[in-house]
């Protein structure tokens, strides 16, 4: 049976990226190994990012919005598609279009065999400063979850619902989501993408929010893998009534 895949995209004041956003996720609609929907949440954009959105979603019907009173940051707006997601996979991806909806396909091939496929940007076309900072957060973020994963940042990522739905989401966990798979005793794995330069609009995390920020979520991140709680059910009634 063909898989289904909602896929999020967070969006937040990219009224210039939104248009071409539609066009390519419209274009892997039509080859995507699994039967897939677009959820775009808009985190309380201040420019036309909503009008635009709508504007996708009236002319189809596979696209749908969710759209915040207010700023609320990349964590919620995840938070917000996995609640709001009823099909087997999610699937994530920035607005911004430095990875491609297309490279979608590659993840979907091995997620049968793992419970978090991430894409791994092997050659960002991001600037030197923005590419040292992202390497000293994510070897930070490694020495303290132990995830093995060399790019938890990467905006490319399938993730099976049951799984995402078990996420206790905080703000910054976003960062985390592979470390939060294995809590659950899930298998993961990061596969090479390919990886553009921003054309429009303007990045949202700097050296600030990309560095610091993260070392500060990962003594949250400590605090509840002491506290996570995760079990199986070995036997119940109600599947010994049926």
């Amino acid at each position: 049976m063909k898989r289904s895949l909602n896929i999020i995209v967070p969006i937040f004041n990219e009224e210039d990226n939104i248009s071409r956003l539609g066009e390519e996720l419209t274009a892997f609609l039509e080859i995507s190994l699994a039967e897939t929907t677009v959820l775009l949440v808009n985190d309380g954009s201040t420019d036309h990012s909503q009008t635009k959105i709508q504007e996708i979603c009236d002319k189809d019907d596979r696209f749908s919005y969710l759209s915040f009173e207010e700023n609320r940051g990349l964590s919620a707006a995840l938070k917000a598609g996995f609640d709001h997601s009823t099909t087997d996979l999610i699937g994530y991806i920035d607005s911004d279009l430095q990875t491609a909806p297309e490279d979608f396909n590659l993840l979907l091939a091995e997620i049968d065999h793992y419970d978090l496929v991430t894409g791994l940007r092997s050659d960002r076309k991001d600037s030197f400063v923005k590419n040292l900072s992202s390497a000293i957060a994510n070897g930070i973020r490694r020495s303290f979850t132990h995830d093995g994963m060399d790019d938890t940042g990467c905006p490319l990522k399938i993730i099976k619902t049951d799984y995402a739905k078990r996420i206790p989401m905080f703000k910054g966990l976003h960062r985390f989501l592979p470390a939060m798979i294995l809590l659950q005793d899930g298998k993961i794995k990061q596969v090479p993408v390919r990886h553009f330069p921003r054309i429009a609009g303007e990045a949202k995390y700097h050296l600030w929010n990309r560095l610091f920020g993260p070392l500060a979520d990962c003594f949250a991140y400590l605090w509840m893998k002491r506290k996570y709680i995760n079990y199986k059910i070995a036997e119940s009634s109600a599947e010994i009534k049926r």
